[in-house]
Parts: structure tokens; sequence; C-alpha cells
């Protein structure tokens, strides 16, 4: 047996509880409002029904992913015809509707943004610090980062089925939608002239935190209002994005407890 082929047989089996296949079923997923998590379809694939399918996504902004038809024989030996979905198992929010909510409830922003931050562990334990620091909402991008799974939730100890999660299309877009409404944007990375503690966290706030190989982009670096560093006094150059966050987050918390 080759090495990892239980692991991967594992995460296969978790995900059938969520997938549908078939071109009239994943339309009439798609119909419903269902959240889609991830969509292949096969490379080949043609027809007016697919055509017409990957209307429905380009419309709804869904990312799909081409792959060779054995990649979609492996999820079911049934007639795919060319199509896997899988379900999300939370609903996503819309941002521009969650931030206004905040503001009339009369609380202060406190969002969390994560670029590109792909491994699902990560992912659930910032989820989980998220929650208990209560941040309002984690954003993140759809495409090359880590989703809400059922391993990211259970990871998270629940967490990510309590707070709201949204994914955009652009994170730039997103960076200047919040920044027009009246909430500072500051990114962590060892680019920052100034420590994270010497920073104002108490008005509203959205704190990017980047990915496990290489930060936040540098393209959303220079979107952002403030960039900030947090001290690293070892011979490590880097702490677990989890880490960071954690420090970022309680940061804010502990500037708007005093």
């Amino acid at each position: 047996m080759r090495p990892g082929f239980k692991s991967n047989q594992r995460r296969e089996s978790r995900e059938e509880g969520q997938m549908i296949y078939g071109l009239r079923p994943v339309m009439e997923a798609l119909e419903a409002g269902k959240e889609i998590e991830k969509i292949y379809l096969g490379r080949t694939a043609r027809g007016e029904l697919m055509q017409e399918l990957k209307t429905m996504l380009k419309e709804r902004e869904i990312v799909w992913q081409e792959v060779p038809n054995e990649r979609l024989d492996k999820f079911t030996r049934n007639n795919h015809q060319e199509v896997v979905c899988f379900i999300s198992p939370v609903h996503y929010f819309s941002l521009s509707q969650l931030v206004p909510s905040i503001f009339e409830k009369g609380e202060t922003p406190l969002l969390l943004i994560l670029d590109r931050v792909t491994d699902v562990r990560n992912f659930g334990a910032i989820a989980r610090t998220a929650e208990c620091a209560g941040i309002h909402a984690i954003v993140i991008p759809n495409k090359g980062a880590a989703q809400v799974t059922a391993d990211a939730i259970r990871t998270s100890a629940g967490a990510l089925s309590r707070i709201p999660v949204c994914r955009e299309v652009a994170l730039r877009n997103t960076i200047k939608y919040l920044q027009e409404s009246g909430i500072k944007v500051v990114a962590a990375t060892e680019k920052g002239r100034d420590y994270h503690f010497q920073a104002d966290f108490t008005g509203p706030l959205a704190i990017v935190m980047g990915s496990e190989e290489d930060g936040v982009s540098d393209d959303i670096i220079r979107t952002c209002d403030e960039i900030l560093r947090i001290p690293l006094l070892g011979s490590v150059s880097s702490l677990n994005v989890s880490v960071a966050c954690g420090v970022m987050i309680y940061e804010a918390v502990r500037q708007r407890m005093q």
C-alpha cells in the first residue's frame, strides 16, 4: 500500500457526505442557493448543458477546477457526467451586508482577513482564537486558501460554525470597501517598521494575516493603511500564522478593554 493512501481515502470518504454529481443535480443546487465549496469539471466536458452550468458558475463568481475524468472517477463510480461538486458545511456571509449591521448595533468592527492561509489546521486554530476574542467575521479569498471543511470545523472546536465567514473574490477590492466604510486595515508583516502594540486598535479595524509561505502579498500590503510587525527576539525568523494571529487579535482586545 502506498504511503499516505489511508489518509487520502479518509479525506475522500469525509467529503462524500457533502458530494453531489451530475449536471442537473449540480445546477439545481446552484439554483437553490447552496454554498459551493469545490467544484470539479472534466477537461473534455462539452455540450449545451455543460456550457449552461459554466455560465451559472460565472454569474455566481464560483471558481471551478478542470481535471481528468480519472480524478472524477475516484470520487464516485456512478455516472457523474463530468461534474462533481462539494457543498460547504457552513453558510458564507456577505461582507457588504455584515459591516453595516455591525455599525447599526453600535459595535466597533473587528475583522480578520486571511491572505492565502492554506493549512486547514492553521485555519481552524485561527478561527478558534478569533471566536474566543469576539472577532465579528473572518474574510477569506474564494480561491488559493483553506476553505471551511469538516476538518477545519473540527480543528476550530466548532468555532467556524459560530463565527461569520465571508468568502471574497478579490481581497484588494474588499480592503478598499472596508476603508471606504471607515475601517482601518492593518497588515502584520516583518516588513513593518512599527510594532503592533504601537498602533491604535481601538477604532474600527481589520487585521490582515498572510500565508504560511510568504506572508501578506505585496499587492495587499500596498493597499493597507498600516504595516506592523511583531517583535521577534530569537533566531527563528517568523511565527506560525495561527500564533501571530493570536498576538495581533489579543492586542486589539487588550486595547479595547482598557
